[in-house]
């Protein structure tokens, strides 16, 4: 089935990895239906930028848009498309927001987050041992969802054969989780979304694609009762299905 008319999709990965986490979902597209995966400033081939701030992130990916796109993003790769879409609607015909949030972090006002301590953990453990906190936070991805330690697998195969990003720019990637708060950009971002989220996410609560799909103007949910925190990859016949009905919409 050929997308019409032909809209371009722009993948943004998520922390610690690059954008080949989304090669198998790419691939299950028509190849006559232009795709990119972006690398986020620091990550893969993207150099990192100063100050590293999620709208720093969002102009730098834009920047590479040329033309309006569905723009598809993981984790924080979602926070980045937020703030792109807010910030350059007309790059952005179409968002599709995956296990992502407006803000990582819990507040006083927002108990739909991990606790700020556990990001303060990751944060204080990078700079002791970088790859071994990232490989405990793709387990954390994994755990709680349908086939767990298959996901787990190619979240870990995948870090071991990309280049490895700085742990300078992991940590600058962790405040952004710790600190960023979008929710009162939620209003500026007009476009058609859909929220895709497990109800499993052990790092983004489902509360968190509840609130993004109720808030957004123009947005709807799509919720796997069985999925954790990369449901592209746990449920890819799902979540390429869905993906494909909400851009030929």
């Amino acid at each position: 089935m050929m997308l019409a008319p032909c809209l371009p999709l722009v993948f943004l990965h998520g922390w610690g990895l690059t954008s080949a986490v989304w090669a198998a979902t790419m691939a299950r597209f028509s190849p006559e239906v232009f795709r990119q995966a972006i690398d986020l400033p620091g990550y893969g081939d993207s150099p990192s930028i100063t100050p590293y701030r999620v709208e720093a992130l969002a102009d730098a990916v834009a920047a590479s848009i040329t033309r309006p796109t569905a723009l598809i993003g993981w984790s924080l790769g979602g926070m980045v498309a937020q703030a792109l879409a807010a910030r350059h609607p007309h790059k952005v015909a179409r968002l599709v927001l995956v296990s992502t949030s407006p803000a990582f972090a819990a507040r006083p006002d927002w108990p739909h987050a991990m606790a700020p301590a556990l990001l303060d953990e990751f944060a204080h453990s990078l700079a002791e041992d970088f790859r071994a906190t990232l490989l405990r936070f793709l387990s954390l991805q994994a755990r709680g969802g349908d086939a767990a330690r298959a996901v787990q697998g190619q979240l870990r195969e995948q870090l071991r054969t990309q280049s490895q990003p700085k742990p300078a720019d992991l940590a600058a990637g962790l405040e952004l989780l710790r600190t960023v708060d979008l929710r009162d950009q939620a209003g500026r971002v007009g476009c058609p979304t859909l929220v895709v989220h497990g109800a499993r996410d052990l790092l983004c609560p489902p509360e968190a694609g509840k609130w993004l799909a109720l808030h957004l103007p123009n947005a709807r949910l799509a919720l796997h009762e069985r999925a954790a925190h990369a449901p592209f990859l746990s449920h890819p016949d799902w979540c390429v299905a869905i993906l494909k009905d909400f851009l030929h919409g």
